[in-house]
This record gives C-alpha cells, structure tokens and sequence, in this order.
C-alpha cells in the first residue's frame, strides 16, 4: 500500500512537472517574462516632465513636478508666447541624468515618402525604455555617450508603439522630438512611425499605461485624457506623424498593410492624410460598412494589422500592396518575434523583439535589436553593435 501510494505520488508529480514545463515553452514562445527588481525610482516624480500644454492660442503653460511623497508635490510652471522658441530639458531618475531640447512654436508634417542613397536604422516597440532606447542607439553609433546625433544624413525609423507598459513614457518622447531637431541639422532624419498604444493614449485608451501617469495627470490638474490631447504640445506633435511611410524603397509601418489596401485608389500621402484625421477617435467603423474602414480597423488597420504572422496568407496576397507602393519589402513591428527575421521570402522583415525594461530585470532576460539597411542590403543589428546580414 505504501509502494502505491509513493508511486501514486510520483506520477502526479511528474505529470505535474511536464504540463509546467509545457505552460512555460508556450509562454515563453509567446514572449512572457517573469519580473523582478523593481526599482523603487520608477515613481520619483521630483523632475518629472516637462508637460506642455496650450492655455489658449497665443500662450503656452511649460510644467515640471517637483517634490517627494514625505514632502509633498508641487507643479513649478512658467507661461511662454506660443510662437516663442522654449529651452527645456527632460530628468531621467534612474541614473540621475537628463537631456535637454527646444520647443519649437509648429510642428510639420512629414513626407510619407523619402528617397536618397543614405543608411536606415530601425527599431520598434520600445514600450516606454528610455534607458534601452538610449543604449541601443548608442552602441549602434547613431548617437554618442553625450547623446549627440552621429548618423550623419541618415535615417532612424522608428515603427511604432515607443509608449505603455513602461515608466518612461515622457522622457521617451521628448528624447525622439530631441533627436529630431538633431539629425535636421546635419541633414539626416527621424521618422516616428505611429503604433497602434500611440493612438490608444490619443482617443483615450490609458489600459496599458503605467498607474505613474495617472498620479502625474491628477498632480497637473488634469486627466490623463490630456496628456495628449488637442491641447498638448505632445498630442499636437503626435497628430502630425504618419503611420506608414517609404523610405528608400522600403515600407515602414507598425502592423503592416492588409491585402484589401491595394484595391483603394489611395496613395501613401492620401492614406497618411485620412487616417490622420481619425487619430482621437477609437477604431470601430459604424455599421455603415465602408471601403476605407480597413484602414482603421483594430484588426486590418495599417497600425494595427497582424495578418503576416497571424493568418494562412499567400505570396501574392502578401506582395500585392507592397507592389502597389513601388517597395521593394514592409518593415513591421506590433507582433513579437524571437528575433529580427525575414518572411515571405524577404518581403515582409518583422523587428518587434522583447526588449529590457528600465527599471525592472525578466527571466529569461532578452536583448535589443534593430534592422539596418545599407546599400540595399538588411542586417539584424543587436544591442552590443553587432551586425549580422538577415
């Protein structure tokens, strides 16, 4: 009886064993990490910003938070002429640094088209890693220790989903609007390629924010809704970016583009330009079915579509809308991949990857990576500098 019943034991045990070892694969497969360490600075609030906001047309209300939790919080802010070029600068808690910029009066539109002979470098789904974007863009030589611009007229593309599930949200942010004015000086060029968490914090979808951002709205005297609203800096800013874009023959956007897109008789500017005008309302067509409602939708949106690695798609399916724009593959982020890889024989290169969190360490722990193209040629680029052909 007792032979039995340690037997009896042993089997469940091992059954046991074997289902969790199961569970783990798939989850790992599926890109879910266990997290430790969470570093206490991720909700220092002292420093914090700056949060900029429009108090009517011809003034601008620049906010930074100030003070502990022991000793309470204040908001140190100073009124501007909205047309008036605004020196500020974003703290970085973690390790006590930060970096400065220039609020400039208007933002512009970017061209949904680019073409010259000049290097790309490539990343997505940062979520919020400031620390991690950083680093990245440093050991690849896209920027120096000091966080100066050294990609001289080249490209860095960013495809989409910088913000949520992270603690640095709004030093990511300013961080992308300071390296823009950076490379625009020596010729090269930051295209911030919107994702589908973009647009959720734009129509007020915060499900995935860190609850820091809720703390920092109440101590503004705002809601999170304005954050990135109309009456923003950084949600005026956001509203002028585009969500796909060419770029020496290559497509970039962060889901990808649905089959039914070819049939629209709507160039790259045209799809940029109508969905822009969507950004703050959430993506569900009326039940008025109509034929661009593809490009918005939560499944087959450009921001939001995960067909190429979701679907039973066929090469011509696949080809049909990168043809149609005259590229020659589509750059996408939004879909988790082991690594940075080629699909449908080159056409398709997806580049979201399980990056590092700033403040806090996953098991397993992953690296960066990024996808450079040089002289018509893709490499997997990793967070050490490495570079290897794809």
């Amino acid at each position: 009886m007792k032979k039995r019943i340690v037997r009896y034991i042993k089997h469940i045990t091992l059954t046991f064993l074997v289902l969790l070892s199961a569970a783990t694969m798939v989850g790992l497969y599926h890109g879910a990490a266990i997290s430790y360490g969470h570093n206490p600075k991720r909700i220092v609030f002292d420093g914090e910003g700056p949060y900029v906001f429009y108090q009517n047309d011809s003034t601008v209300q620049v906010n930074y938070l100030r003070g502990t939790k022991e000793e309470g919080f204040y908001v140190d802010y100073k009124n501007y002429p909205a047309t008036s070029a605004i020196a500020a600068k974003s703290y970085f808690a973690l390790d006590d640094s930060f970096f400065e910029f220039t609020l400039e009066p208007t933002p512009e539109i970017p061209p949904a088209i680019t073409a010259d002979e000049e290097d790309i470098m490539a990343i997505s789904d940062i979520e919020s890693g400031y620390k991690t974007f950083r680093d990245f863009l440093i050991a690849n030589q896209v920027i120096d220790a000091q966080l100066n611009w050294t990609y001289g007229k080249g490209h860095l593309v960013l495809v989409g989903d910088f913000v949520d599930r992270g603690f640095s949200t709004t030093q990511v942010l300013w961080f992308i609007y300071a390296l823009e004015q950076q490379a625009k000086k020596q010729g090269g060029q930051v295209h911030f390629i919107l994702g589908n968490h973009e647009l959720k914090n734009m129509y007020g979808d915060y499900g995935a924010a860190a609850l820091k951002y809720t703390f920092v709205a109440s101590m503004l005297g705002k809601t999170q809704a304005n954050l990135y609203d109309r009456s923003s800096f950084i949600g005026r800013w956001l509203a002028t970016k585009n969500v796909i874009e060419s770029i020496n023959g290559n497509l970039f956007a962060h889901g990808g583009l649905h089959p039914e897109i070819a049939s629209l008789n709507m160039s790259l500017p045209a799809l940029n330009n109508f969905l822009r005008q969507t950004y703050y309302r959430a993506p569900y067509p009326k039940k008025e079915a109509k034929a661009t409602d593809v490009l918005r939708s939560s499944k087959t949106g450009i921001a939001w579509y995960r067909g190429y690695f979701k679907e039973d798609l066929t090469q011509e399916q696949v080809e049909k809308p990168i043809t149609k724009y005259g590229a020659k593959a589509i750059v996408v982020g939004h879909t988790l991949q082991a690594k940075i890889k080629s699909h449908y024989h080159g056409k398709v290169i997806g580049i979201d990857v399980k990056h590092p969190k700033d403040y806090h360490k996953n098991w397993p722990n992953k690296k960066s990576e990024g996808l450079r193209i040089s002289q018509g040629k893709y490499y997997r680029v990793l967070a050490n500098g490495t570079q290897i052909a794809l």
